[in-house]
């Protein structure tokens, strides 16, 4: 892959700008040329038109969306599908949330439907991550919800979570209910 590309897909998954030495450093090359490469990539960027710009900013390199597309960003941005989470998701959030670390097959149990899905959009979304493998069959991963979810939360701990409502049994109770229900062929 040409340096100028690399480059192009370094800033493309950078969160902050990224300064020039780093750069140099992770390809291999000299200030000077990836100085030289950054101009051309924002020169090939602004005389094509894309959607996209490349701009010094904090000591370092980042990508934005060109100017030109904030209306639509903004259209974009308040369209229902381009934030929200879906109900799954956010029961699948919920159930990972009160009872971390859990195993996707504890998360389907819970939910009564498979949660592969909404537990693969919450990971994307880095609200859960995984914590650990069990030493089980198949070492399945447990999860349980990362910083992100407490900044997007509001909450300094786990502890800050609002308490589930009073009549939801303690898990104990939940436990004891569903081995009832199993072991009756309910």
């Amino acid at each position: 892959m040409e340096t100028k590309a690399l480059l192009e897909a370094i800033l493309f998954v950078a969160e902050n700008p990224v300064p020039a030495t780093e750069l140099a450093e992770v390809t291999e090359e000299t200030q000077v040329r990836i100085l030289e490469l950054l101009n051309e990539l924002a020169a090939d960027l602004d005389a094509a038109e894309r959607g996209i710009t490349l701009r010094e900013v904090a000591g370092g390199w980042r990508l934005y969306a060109h100017p030109d597309s904030f209306a639509y960003l903004e259209r974009y941005a308040a369209s229902p599908t381009a934030a929200k989470l879906s109900g799954a998701a956010l029961e699948t959030l919920a159930v990972v949330a009160y009872r971390q670390p859990v195993s996707r097959g504890q998360v389907a149990e819970i939910r009564g439907v498979d949660s592969d899905s909404s537990l693969r959009t919450l990971e994307r979304r880095g609200l859960v991550r995984e914590v650990e493998r069990l030493p089980l069959p198949g070492n399945p991963a447990t999860y349980g919800t990362s910083e992100l979810f407490l900044e997007k939360l509001g909450l300094r701990s786990l502890a800050d979570l609002p308490p589930l409502a009073d009549h939801v049994p303690p898990r104990e109770i939940v436990e004891t209910l569903e081995e009832t229900f199993r072991s009756d062929g309910v």
